[in-house]
């Protein structure tokens, strides 16, 4: 005798379907935070390893150069010729028409490349190329870190060495506070229009600058707090002359442009930019 099994279906009510929803949406809305989180700690990790790189590059630079910090720019006739003008990252293309960062005084010490490009060691990964103006006559990937030129190589920061180029020149050992003067760090040049994206920046500039004898507030100072934007005023990611890195939160009397996010580590030039501010 054949026996038959008989399987009753059940449905799913419009109720149980409509907790089972709640219950995803639930995780979905616990679970998004958490891994948006975990993606800005392992941009962040990545922005500090770069940094790492570049003052392993910075140091190899002056041990080949009887200890001198690397300068800024090279930008006087007499040093470039009639070819483009030379920065710590590459030529600018001013006159070739192409940015070239085998150029750059670091980078042969990083394995630099002839293209720049989204991930590489100049490049912070919270910054994407689409994100900010490009600066320079080529409108090129150059980088979105800045250097602290304006204490190490005085003389050789454009835009200011009209006023401090008088003052030393540094070596890795006459770099006072080493611990807490910065030599790179995020950085980005604030739009003047409000609806306009920032710009890609590569010199660190100090919350003030120096003039005639004076220091005065600087309007459009460069750091950028871009990391941890959605859960504080924002971190800034910096290399300090002793070959660490730092991540500075923002505080409220520091950003001189909250909606971009971008101001200076304190509001006096020293310790992390200028050390030295007080003896000018």
């Amino acid at each position: 005798m054949n026996r038959r099994i008989y399987t009753t279906l059940h449905a799913f009510t419009l109720v149980e379907l409509l907790v089972s929803i709640a219950i995803i949406a639930l995780l979905m809305g616990l679970l998004v935070p958490t891994l948006a989180h975990a993606r800005d700690a392992a941009r962040s990790a990545k922005c500090m390893s770069n940094q790492r790189q570049l003052m392993l590059g910075w140091h190899a630079y002056a041990n080949d150069y009887h200890d001198r910090a690397m300068p800024l720019a090279y930008t006087e006739t007499k040093l470039i010729g009639t070819g483009d003008r030379i920065y710590w990252w590459g030529s600018d293309g001013n006159v070739s028409g192409h940015v070239d960062h085998t150029q750059g005084f670091i980078s042969q010490y990083i394995g630099g490349h002839h293209e720049l490009h989204d991930g590489d060691v100049c490049q912070c990964p919270c910054q994407s190329s689409d994100s900010y103006v490009r600066q320079g006559p080529t409108g090129e990937i150059t980088s979105t870190y800045g250097y602290n030129g304006y204490y190490l190589s005085p003389r050789y920061t454009p835009g200011w060495s009209y006023s401090i180029g008088h003052r030393p020149w540094q070596t890795i050992g006459s770099v006072r506070q080493p611990s807490n003067v910065l030599v790179f760090a995020d950085t980005l040049l604030p739009s003047v229009i409000a609806s306009q994206p920032p710009s890609n920046n590569a010199l660190l500039d100090p919350p003030m600058l120096y003039s005639n004898g004076t220091w005065t507030e600087n309007q459009s100072p460069t750091t950028a707090f871009r990391h941890a934007a959605k859960s504080s005023m924002g971190v800034a990611e910096g290399a300090v002359a002793d070959g660490s890195v730092r991540s500075f939160r923002a505080q409220p009397d520091w950003l001189t442009h909250p909606k971009q996010r971008i101001g200076s580590v304190g509001t006096d030039p020293g310790p992390h930019y200028v050390p030295d501010w007080q003896d000018w």
